[in-house]
């Protein structure tokens, strides 16, 4: 059973109530600025309250339809978590997103080292509709530690910024310890690509599949200046707008990331060239630039003379698979 669409604002909307719109504005504000300067954080990013309550209602949003994209994905591969640990996962958002992706999932664990984010995490799951969410854990922990145990599913989002590059490495050992598949997503900027590629490679050295986005286990074909990202589009609440004093209903969260599975737990499916960018659509053809399953990447045009190709490309779309 999935979580009907816009739960999670309604969840989001009634557990802010007891915050001032002044309130979560300075304290956006305030986490907007710290984002922006991606280091190892010497103490808990989310240090109050009004943090965390800000946090939750100008990137909470995003951070769930990040996942979301990236775990419909891996559902329509085939894969079908029953059990799942999200590590540093705060208020919750890849749980949300875990339980609209995957009708199996039974049973969830939320580890964040701060108190406060785990208790509004508990909040807004206590009354899901969905039996995995409304039972989900949410208990405190620090990179490496937390109660023992394994999970066919294991993600961390939007956390690698805030390590040192020790705490970094003891994250992924953990996630490849716990997990039978492992996803990470950064922000979908270079520095947030430039960390993506290092859990890639850490992956692929300890003997795990790449499940996405890349169609290929060789080196990243992208030069100097490229970096491979996607977007995700969240639609905005009203509160939402209020406090990032935005005009527009919507935004569109920018994102870099990669799934692994464990040796012999599922192979990657067949695999499709990946599109890099928004495609160019002109009379009678549409222009891609794709990574490919060679391991080169590149630009891509399908014609109208293709036939049942073209009418399939003519909807395919920023990080969407391209077949043949």
């Amino acid at each position: 059973m999935k979580p009907p669409e816009g739960e999670l604002r309604h969840a989001l909307a009634d557990a802010l109530r007891g915050f001032s719109q002044p309130e979560l504005a300075a304290a956006t504000a305030e986490l907007v600025a710290r984002y922006r300067q991606p280091r190892a954080a010497a103490r808990a990013i989310l240090s109050t309250p009004e943090r965390v309550a800000a946090y939750a209602a100008y990137r909470m949003p995003a951070t769930h339809a990040a996942m979301q994209r990236i775990l419909e994905e891996l559902a329509e591969g085939g894969f079908g978590p029953r059990t799942m640990i999200d590590l540093g996962g705060g208020t919750g958002a890849a749980a949300w997103a875990a339980a609209g992706a995957f009708d199996t999932l039974e049973s969830i664990l939320v580890l964040d080292q701060v108190p406060e984010a785990l208790a509004l995490g508990k909040d807004l799951v206590a009354r899901a509709s969905t039996p995995a969410l409304r039972s989900a854990r949410f208990e405190r922990a620090l990179v490496g530690g937390g109660p023992a145990g394994t999970a066919d599913l294991v993600t961390a989002s939007y956390v690698l910024s805030e390590l040192s590059g020790a705490q970094t490495t003891m994250l992924l050992d953990e996630m490849m310890a716990r997990g039978r598949v492992a996803v990470l997503a950064e922000p979908g900027t270079p520095d947030g690509y430039a960390r993506i590629i290092e859990a890639r490679r850490r992956f692929l050295a300890d003997g795990w599949r790449l499940l996405g986005p890349c169609p290929h286990e060789v080196d990243c074909p992208l030069g100097v200046g490229d970096w491979c990202h996607f977007a995700a589009r969240v639609n905005r609440s009203a509160e939402h707008r209020r406090i990032k004093g935005a005009d527009l209903s919507y935004e569109d969260e920018k994102f870099s990331w990669v799934a692994a599975a464990a040796p012999g737990v599922m192979e990657p499916r067949a695999r499709d060239s990946r599109i890099l960018r928004h495609p160019s659509k002109r009379k009678g053809l549409v222009e891609f630039r794709v990574c490919r399953p060679d391991g080169s990447a590149g630009p891509a045009v399908v014609s109208k003379r293709e036939g049942e190709r073209y009418r399939a490309a003519r909807d395919r779309d920023w990080g969407d698979t391209l077949p043949g």
